[in-house]
Parts: structure tokens; sequence; C-alpha cells
């Protein structure tokens, strides 16, 4: 796209909303933690090789295969230093492409074969982020902790968040992790109701198929955020001069400007778009509805938060303002003070839009 080049954007200040902790780390140091614990496993010892073998991974449009490559970056995210070292190189990966506000999700009973407690798992990801952010004062980063969905563990991961809410501060929201189809929301129903009466932040992943059934599901049970929600598209239709028609559920995440946490090359990746031209979040933008750029799995995606922006860019031919407006969007629904959320909006995301559109012009 004319005009908007890859640092461009770099330099643009972003958020980000939805990536996994896991699913973020440097080949380098997978590679060096698996080292370290005796992880005998990785098919590769060299970081440009493996960063290609998580990326195939990634590609084969097939969700379990993309979520089986996890099985090396969890593996060696099992004491308290690797973790600490894996949340403090990303709050400096994600500060040195641009980004001025995060939050990374994750799982913590992932983490606990080598006997860790969940605070612990948690406290050590609080401990690096912390780190990272004395280092690079321009980004904060915030929390989300995840139960997966396949196991029975989430009434026991949300009285973990309610603790961690008032112990550390970075602990914001509660999500369901991992395989959607045969898992929806309604099989957590007790600890998302114990998570709404405890006034807890809640968003839930609801990507897959058959159709938009899992985001619906996840707003029934209170979710204030979509994670992907790309099959959204799928209740909109257009007529042949361009109107669309919304069918229910699209009209209620419009009217109530529910916020929809998408990743296009992920999206891509596992099947549920072709390519990138083809994901619903340009039109969704510019129907108006609430909509982010994401990385979801920076590693396995091979994918940074400037790239994704740029592909987006690119591909729909996004204006300065357009731009502007899909980081303001997410940063008017993170799950962050409304004072931080009002200056990185105001002080930070216009004046970097204005400069981008003379830029442009």
């Amino acid at each position: 796209m004319a005009g908007f080049s890859l640092d461009t954007l770099r330099a643009f200040p972003k958020v980000l909303l939805h990536d996994h902790l896991d699913g973020g780390l440097r080949p380098a140091t997978v590679i060096e933690l698996a080292d370290e614990v005796g992880w005998t496993q990785l098919p590769s010892t060299d970081p440009d090789e493996l960063q290609t073998w998580f990326t195939r991974g990634a590609e084969t449009k097939d969700l379990l295969q993309y979520l089986a490559t996890f099985e090396h970056t969890v593996a060696v995210m099992q004491t308290e230093a690797a973790i600490e070292r894996v949340a403090y190189e990303m709050v400096a990966d994600l500060a040195d492409d641009g980004v001025v506000y995060a939050e990374t999700r994750f799982a913590p009973e992932q983490h606990q074969r080598r006997g860790l407690s969940l605070d612990a798992v948690v406290e050590a990801v609080a401990s690096g982020i912390r780190r990272g952010e004395r280092e690079h004062p321009s980004i904060t980063v915030n929390m989300i902790l995840c139960a997966m969905r396949t196991e029975r563990r989430a009434d026991e991961i949300v009285e973990l968040l309610t603790r961690m809410r008032y112990r550390d501060a970075k602990a914001v929201a509660f999500d369901l992790a991992g395989e959607e189809t045969g898992f929806p929301p309604s099989l957590h129903a007790s600890a998302l109701a114990t998570a709404r009466a405890r006034q807890l932040n809640i968003t839930l992943h609801a990507s897959e198929p058959p159709d938009y059934e899992l985001i619906s599901d996840a707003l029934a049970h209170g979710a204030h955020r979509i994670g992907h929600g790309v099959r959204i598209g799928s209740d909109i239709l257009f007529t042949p001069n361009g109107q669309a028609i919304y069918g229910k559920l699209a009209r209620y995440v419009l009217d109530h400007q529910i916020h929809l946490e998408l990743a296009p090359t992920c999206n891509v990746q596992i099947g549920a778009v072709d390519e990138i031209g083809a994901h619903p979040i340009g039109p969704l933008l510019r129907l108006g509805f609430n909509v982010s750029v994401n990385t979801d799995n920076r590693l396995m995606s091979n994918v940074s938060p400037s790239s994704e922006l740029h592909a987006v860019a690119a591909a729909f031919g996004l204006s300065a303002a357009e731009v502007g407006r899909v980081v303001t969007n997410g940063i008017r629904s993170a799950f962050a003070p409304r004072e931080l959320r009002e200056r990185l909006i105001f002080d930070v995301v216009a004046p970097a839009t204005i400069e981008l559109a003379a830029t442009s012009s």
C-alpha cells in the first residue's frame, strides 16, 4: 500500500489484545530453555530451522495440528525462571515493535508439570512483565488468565484470578482457551457465572466451525470481548449494490460494540479464511464493528503486531484514519483503567494518526 511501509507502521503506536505468552517465544529462547530443562524432543536446534518448523505446523489449515506445536513451548516453560524470562522477552519484543499497550494470555494450569503452584506461575509472569516495563517504559502489559476448555479447572482459575486481582493489578481478565469445537463456554457455566458475579472481565475464544454458534454461546455467558470471532461474517449478507443485511447476532455485536479480537494471519493458517484479502476485518471495520488487529501466536504464525497491521492495511487499502481507528478500538476495549486508555488515545494515538495522514497525503 502506497505510503504505509512496514517501518512506518512499526513506528505507529499499537495495541495488542490477543497474544498468547506460550505462542510468542523467540526460537533461540526455546532452544536455550530446552537445553536447560533437558527437553530433547525439539525438531531442530537451529533457530531458523525451528522457526520454519513452527510456521509450517501453523499453516496446515488444521487447528489441532496448529495447537500441537505448543507441546514444545509449554514444555520449556515449567520453572519460575523460564516463565519470567519468556514474559520479560515478550515485553521487550512488543515494545521494540511499537506496542504501547498489550494483554498477554496464558493458562497457568499448563505450567505445573514440575510442581509449580498456580499462584507461582502467575507471579513469575508478572515479575517478567514488570522487569520488561522498567526497561521499556513506553509499554504497559497486563495478564489474562485462561482455563483450558477441554479440562475441568475453570472454577479453579476463576478463584485464582479473584486472588490475583487484589494481589497484583496485572491480572485483568478470564478466558477459555484450547480446542473449541465440542467444548462450548456453556460447559464452564458455573465458573463463568462466578466471574460475572465478581465483576471480573471476560473474553472468550470463539472462532471455530461450524458457524457462529460459539460466539452466541460466549455472549450468553457474559463475554465482554470475543477472541477471534471471525465467523461473525457469515451472519452478514450484502445486496448487489453493497448494502449490508445483518442477522440477529451480527446486529447485536454491532449495536453493542462487542469487541472482536481478530488475528488475520492465524485465521488464514487454520483455514477460517482463504487469504488476508478475504478476511472480514476490512469490511467489519468499515461497517462500524469494534475490531482490532492481533497476532494470536507470534512464533507459530511468524508475525509481529506491525506485520499484521501492515498486511491488513495493504490488503484493504486502509487510510490513516482507519489505521488510527482500528488501534483506538483496541485501546477503548482494553481491560485497563479508563485513565490509561484515555491518555493513550488522546496523547499517543491521535497525534500519531495525524502525523500518519500527513506523511501519506
